[in-house]
């Protein structure tokens, strides 16, 4: 079998594996591949990173494997149960473009030069670039749609990179967004940023497609999403030429004078124009061949306001200038109560302006908000994106929020922005308490919470889910506005996000926020431990280890402080979580020994004796895994036991189908010494989990399962298993 098996497969499969630890199915893959790779090399090596640590492990392995040849039959088996993310599944396509496209024939001219070279190993990507209001965002958009049926049958992926916190948003999530936008499911994509950008790789290898990347600041955003695919166009769209980023730069400039004329017609209409003949002259001059500016002008060209000073020459206009003449005229043009809407829900850079934020920050009733919000929209002073969200473009929030300061003062603007916090501590502590209503860790009830209600934990998780962009805002704005229990507060409402919504990068940075703040105004508390807890698990889930361990570390210290001991418990069980991660299975089992004697500490009548039972079962579960990486399957199958005994009695479906899955593997690692008669014994235990997990829906982990099941039943497996049946 030794010819069938190559570096190069071995490498394969380990990527594979290292790619899809975002699951728990994953996870469950990842160490047992961890336990393999140990035996086959006879010794304890650590976790791989990257992929240079992957290539050199499969060197190893291959090594091995060509000295002891019997060796190749437990690699095959294991490689057999490694399910390969089946990748691209739905065909997106871009938002529409406007009716109103005029002067790009040079700009759309290059775009097609671009996509249709000759392949030479280097990417299709075109930076379209010019100041903002410019039009880049329309042009790809157009030029996308009209190449949509003959060069991009599988698709055109669109990611606007405004939409993280600041504006900016991070490469890991914005390949997230493009998986979304492919038809991955959420269990497939890879925790990390770097597996993420080799599986988006293998994803589009094979696809016409194009990904559409808007509004990028700088060229790491973009990097990891460039594709070398010969049928991958990627178009790029920024202010600056952004010189780091392998690209043909197509620059985008202002509109000449009898297109500005053209524009104005197709949007305000032929007589509004005829009405406003004296006012023309000095209007074009004013939008400087801004297409921005000449679509903020047009709304107010049915008024007929009337003419300026004559002015002998007209002076010359940049696109900045015509930007912010277009913003002051619409600001101008708007009426007090609108006005004070627009200054004050652009003191922070909200993601989505919403009705509720903006009845909030203006202290409006809610129908007098959203009037407001659509003759904003109206006056291009909001956007509207694909999603039909408002959101402030760059310069109009700039512009507003100086109008605020200078109209309002420091006073108002800061009481408008604690209404808006206050706001959504109301909506984001109840809604995740009904979210996750089981954990600890969730929020608890206080009295100034609103009165929500939700079908069950799913809807409130998807309400939860869709602020998670301004809830990520309000806790930079809680921590400018020293409100640090607002801070610590609000990210302890994102914990179901971070469990159960795989939005792990979208959250780290409010996550550090929270750390910091408890480490600068609640150090040795509970909520610090919390706070640095939360941020070690989504570290170890994103594989950043040294930075989990570190924080891990930091929340055992402070819930000892406090005294807490759920909370210290909860934290060392995390590094022995982090162990496991890293194939460090000793380590573990020790960590996990602490834990079981710091709960012997908690007595019937103290705090957290109630979820002693099931915690301990947990833990059980988790010593098991660890004995199972270090080869002590008969002790691994007594711990799996009891804890799929306890939640089999307990009502816990969902665990005891995980706890399942470890004992079946128990069986199952171990083929080559085994041989039929485990693979009989695993086959009852696939059955029931699979039984179980059909009613809850668990897809990701049902593959595995059945992949599994295929391995216990096949004759054509080592040893030659049980018949099917």
């Amino acid at each position: 079998m030794l010819d069938l098996i190559s570096v190069g497969a071995i490498s394969t499969v380990l990527g594979a594996v290292a790619s899809g630890t975002a699951s728990e199915a994953g996870k469950w893959v990842w160490q047992s591949a961890g336990s393999l790779v140990q035996r086959i090399l006879g010794r304890e090596v650590a976790a791989p990173v990257d992929q240079r640590q992957v290539e050199l492990m499969a060197a190893e392995l291959y090594e091995a494997m060509r000295r002891d040849p019997g060796l190749v039959r437990d690699w095959d088996v294991f490689a057999g149960t490694v399910r390969r993310a089946a990748g691209a599944r739905s065909v997106p396509r871009l938002p529409a473009a406007s009716r109103h496209f005029v002067n790009r024939q040079r700009v759309l001219k290059e775009l097609d030069e671009e996509a249709g070279r000759r392949t030479d190993g280097r990417p299709k990507v075109a930076l379209l670039h010019g100041p903002e209001g410019i039009g880049t965002t329309e042009i790809a958009w157009c030029w996308g749609g009209r190449e949509a049926a003959r060069r991009f049958k599988d698709g055109q992926v669109y990611v606007d990179l405004r939409g993280g916190p600041d504006g900016v948003m991070s490469a890991g999530a914005a390949l997230r967004e493009a998986f979304r936008q492919l038809g991955v499911s959420e269990e497939e994509i890879p925790p990390s940023e770097l597996h993420r950008a080799e599986f988006f790789r293998r994803c589009v290898a094979d696809l016409a497609l194009l990904v559409v990347l808007d509004h990028a600041s700088h060229a790491a955003q973009v990097l990891p999403l460039i594709a070398t695919a010969p049928g991958v166009v990627t178009v790029v769209t920024a202010r600056d030429p952004l010189l780091r980023l392998p690209a043909r730069r197509i620059p985008v400039g202002p509109l000449a004078e009898k297109y500005v004329r053209r524009l104005l017609e197709e949007t305000a209409g032929r007589p509004a124009l005829d009405a406003a003949r004296a006012l023309l002259p000095s209007v074009i001059a004013d939008c400087g061949g801004s297409p921005y500016a000449v679509l903020a002008a047009a709304p107010r060209l049915a008024h007929v306001p009337q003419p300026r000073t004559e002015r002998t020459q007209l002076p010359a206009m940049t696109e900045r200038d015509a930007v912010r003449t277009a913003i002051d005229h619409a600001y101008q043009s708007l009426d007090p109560v609108t006005a004070r809407v627009h200054r004050l829900t652009a003191l922070r850079p909200w993601p989505a302006v919403t009705t509720g934020l903006a009845a909030r920050a203006a202290n409006l009733a809610t129908p007098d908000a959203a009037r407001a919000l659509d003759v904003l929209a109206e006056n291009r002073l909001l956007d509207t994106t694909p999603q039909g969200h408002h959101r402030h473009r760059p310069s109009v929030r700039a512009l507003a929020e100086q109008a605020a300061a200078r109209e309002d003062g420091p006073a108002v603007c800061s009481a408008a922005v604690g209404r808006v916090l206050d706001g959504y501590l109301h909506f984001a502590e109840p809604t995740a308490r009904a979210a996750l209503p089981q954990s600890w860790r969730s929020p608890q009830p206080r009295d100034s919470d609103e009165v929500l209600t939700y079908e069950g934990p799913g809807e409130a998780l998807a309400a939860l889910a869709a602020e998670t962009a301004n809830l990520m805002e309000a806790v930079a704005a809680a921590d400018e506005f020293g409100r640090p229990e607002t801070v610590c507060r609000l990210v302890r409402a994102l914990w179901p996000v971070q469990l159960k919504a795989g939005q792990l990068d979208v959250v780290l940075p409010a996550l550090h926020t929270g750390a910091a703040t408890a480490d600068a105004h609640f150090p040795g508390t509970r909520i610090a431990g919390m706070m640095h807890a939360h941020l070690g698990f989504a570290l170890t889930a994103l594989e950043r280890y040294d930075e989990a361990e570190r924080s891990l570390r930091a929340a055992a210290r402070d819930e000892s402080a406090a005294g807490h001991v759920r909370g210290h418990a909860s934290a060392v069980e995390g590094l022995g979580l982090l162990r496991l991660a890293q194939w460090r299975w000793e380590e573990a089992y020790v960590l996990f020994e602490q834990v079981e004697g710091l709960y012997a500490a908690i007595g019937p009548g103290d705090e957290g004796a109630a979820d002693l039972p099931r915690a301990l079962a947990l833990l059980e579960r988790h010593r098991g895994r660890a004995l199972t990486g270090l080869g002590r399957t008969d002790e691994a199958r007594e711990r799996l036991g009891a804890a799929v005994a306890y939640f089999r009695s307990g009502g816990d479906p969902y665990n005891m189908a995980r706890a399942l899955t470890d004992l079946a593997r128990t069986h199952v690692d171990g083929t080559r010494r085994a041989g039929p008669a485990a693979q009989a014994a695993a086959l009852p235990l696939v059955d029931e989990a699979i039984a179980v997990l059909e009613g809850e829906r668990a897809e990701h982990h049902l593959a595995y399962l059945r992949q599994l099941r295929a391995l216990c039943v096949s004759p054509g497996s080592p040893g030659g298993g049980p018949a099917a049946g």
